[in-house]
């Protein structure tokens, strides 16, 4: 009884007959989580648990996991290189797969509670500044991806969010789009579709006459691209699509993306820094953040200050010379100069 009580205590005791870290992950991912996830969530849990945890703790039994096992995991991982963040992805990952373990009475208690999480840190991600993103624009006039590329920087969509649009979402009249679903190429499952992750995400856009008039001429050479078609024609209403109608994948945006960065004598940032890049700019020219947070479709106004809190201290100084200039206007002299008179 004090041996049964003690492995009670500790987490050992068996409740149920054993079962392998590899088959309890494989059963708590396709039974459990599977129905109740996005199919890029589904996918993206699957990698993990394929190339990051069964080789190895699929062989260690369920309730016999400890926290050495664990930490041994993190330790080896980051000797791989692998990202702070993917690590800190594994251990969430991991802590809800032994969550529902412990529900299920598999096991007395989750034993990633005695393993300190590791930190997620986010490095701050290169952005193109207000005279690289006016360079960008000229640099992609009368090419394919113009449209899609200003969509991009001007209104700071995803780029799934941009390869899932569809003209129905569009409203030329108006002005306006709706960001509702997004898409990623993902291999052995093909293009996989989806709707936005949070309710926040899908959102109306103003489009700027600027964008209007590109996507208007878009549209026009798309027609051409589809009577030229003929046949081969696959009509999916996509806005940016290949010259038979299907998706385009991430591989070959990406390609023609590089290729326009280079021609335009810019620095060779991803895609999804665009995204930043406009963030950043509308930050910097006095936009509030709440707009942006709307604009990027982020759940709260604190994933946009966690993400470019760090720009918002370089605006300070404007922001006092704009008030400087308020207060001292019928006075003829600076703010900062009454005060040392005062002092």
């Amino acid at each position: 009884m004090r041996k049964a009580l003690n492995e009670l205590e500790q987490g050992t005791l068996p409740l149920e007959r054993d079962q392998s870290m590899r088959a309890y992950l494989e059963y708590w991912l396709e039974q459990i989580q599977k129905p109740a996830i996005r199919p890029t969530t589904y996918i993206l849990y699957r990698r993990i648990i394929q190339k990051h945890l069964i080789p190895t703790l699929g062989g260690i039994s369920l309730r016999r996991l400890q926290p050495e096992h664990i930490e041994h995991l993190y330790a080896r991982k980051q000797a791989e290189g692998l990202a702070s963040r993917t690590i800190a992805n594994i251990h969430k990952l991991l802590h809800a797969a032994l969550s529902d373990a412990v529900r299920r009475s598999k096991v007395a208690r989750n034993i990633l509670e005695l393993v300190k999480a590791p930190r997620a840190t986010s490095p701050e991600r290169p952005t193109l500044t207000q005279e690289q993103a006016v360079r960008l624009v000229h640099s992609v006039k009368e090419h394919p991806l113009e449209a899609l590329l200003l969509l991009a920087l001007i209104t700071g969509m995803r780029q799934g969010e941009l390869l899932a649009l569809r003209w129905s979402d569009v409203d030329l009249e108006r002005g306006t789009l709706q960001v509702r679903r997004t898409v990623s190429y993902k291999a052995r499952y093909g293009f996989v579709e989806t709707e936005t992750k949070t309710a926040k995400g899908k959102r109306t856009i103003a489009l700027p006459p600027l964008l209007v008039e590109t996507l208007k001429r878009h549209r026009a050479r798309q027609q051409e691209a589809r009577q030229k078609a003929g046949r081969r024609w696959q009509e999916r209403d996509l806005v940016f699509c290949t010259q038979e109608g299907n998706f385009l994948t991430d591989s070959f945006v990406r390609r023609q993306y590089y290729q326009l960065l280079e021609r335009a004598g810019l620095p060779r940032i991803h895609f999804h820094d665009l995204r930043h890049s406009t963030a950043t700019i509308l930050l910097a020219m006095g936009v509030h953040i709440k707009l942006v947070q709307e604009l990027l479709g982020h759940s709260q106004v604190t994933v946009t200050l966690g993400i470019y809190g760090h720009v918002l201290p370089g605006m300070q100084r404007e922001a006092l010379q704009r008030m400087e200039q308020l207060l001292s206007g019928e006075q003829g002299i600076g703010l900062s100069e009454g005060l040392s008179e005062e002092l």
